[in-house]
C-alpha cells in the first residue's frame, strides 16, 4: 500500500480537481467580462436586491455590503443578503445577476423551500465533518483502527450530502433570479443571455465542489476496503 497521501487512488481526484480549476477560472472571467458592461436598468446590485425583495413581499430581509470579491451570500440566520462591494455598488450586468441570485435564496427561505431547509439541517454535520473527518480517517488508517476510519468516513459522508443538497438549492436560486429579472424587465432581451452566463459560471463551481467531494469519499471507501479488519 502506498502512503495515504500519495497512494494510487489519488488519480481519482484529478478530473474533479481539473474541473474545479476550470470552474474557478470561468467564474472569474465571466465576472470580469460582465462587470464591465453596464445594465440598461442602471441599477446597482444593492438597488436591484432591495427592489426584488419588495416586489416579492419580503420586508424583513436587509441588504448589506461585505468585503471580498464574489463573497456574496444570503445569511438565513439573520435574514441578510450580503453583497461584495463590486456587486453592491456596481451598475453592471454581473451585479444584477448575482444580486438577483442571492435574493433568490431569500425567496426560497420565505417560501419554506424544502431543499434549502434540508441543507440547513445538514450544515452542523457538514461543519463537523469538514474538520474532523480526515484527521480521524488518517489516524485510524495509520493505527489500523477500522472503527475510527469508519467514523471519519461517516462524517465525510455528511459533507458530501451537504454538497449534493446544495446543487438543487443553487440551481433553483439561479432559475428564480432569471425569472425575476426577465419578468420584471430589469434586463433587455440581449442582456438576459449575458446574465445567464454569469449564473451558469457560478453554478459550475458548485458542481465542481460536489464532484471533488464525491471522489474524495470514493477514495476513502477504497482505502477502507483495503484495510484488514
Amino acid at each position: 500500500m502506498f502512503p495515504f497521501f500519495f497512494d494510487g487512488t489519488m488519480v481519482l481526484l484529478l478530473p474533479a480537481m481539473a474541473l474545479a480549476l476550470y470552474a474557478q477560472s470561468k467564474v472569474k472571467r465571466a465576472y470580469k467580462k460582465y462587470s464591465l458592461i453596464d445594465s440598461s436598468a442602471g441599477l446597482t446590485g444593492a438597488e436591484t436586491a432591495r427592489r426584488l425583495l419588495r416586489e416579492n413581499g419580503i420586508v424583513d430581509v436587509a441588504v448589506e455590503e461585505t468585503g471580498g470579491t464574489l463573497s456574496d451570500h444570503y445569511d438565513p440566520r439573520v435574514k441578510v443578503v450580503r453583497l461584495s462591494s463590486g456587486i453592491y455598488r456596481g451598475h453592471h450586468l454581473a451585479g444584477l445577476a448575482v444580486a438577483a441570485h442571492e435574493v433568490g435564496h431569500a425567496i426560497q427561505h420565505a417560501g419554506g423551500y424544502f431543499a434549502l431547509n434540508l441543507r440547513h439541517t445538514f450544515l452542523p454535520v457538514a461543519n463537523i465533518g469538514s474538520w474532523a473527518s480526515f484527521p480521524l480517517f488518517i489516524i485510524g488508517f495509520m493505527f489500523q483502527s477500522p472503527q475510527m476510519v469508519d467514523i471519519g468516513i461517516l462524517l465525510y459522508a455528511g459533507v458530501v450530502g451537504f454538497q449534493l443538497i446544495t446543487l438543487p438549492v443553487e440551481f433553483n436560486a439561479s432559475s428564480r433570479a432569471m425569472a425575476q429579472l426577465v419578468d420584471g424587465q430589469y434586463l433587455q432581451a440581449s442582456e438576459a443571455a449575458h446574465a445567464k452566463k454569469v449564473l451558469n459560471a457560478a453554478a459550475l463551481t458548485y458542481v465542481a465542489a460536489t464532484a471533488t467531494a464525491v471522489m474524495h469519499l470514493v477514495r476513502l471507501l477504497i482505502l477502507r476496503q483495503g484495510m484488514r479488519d
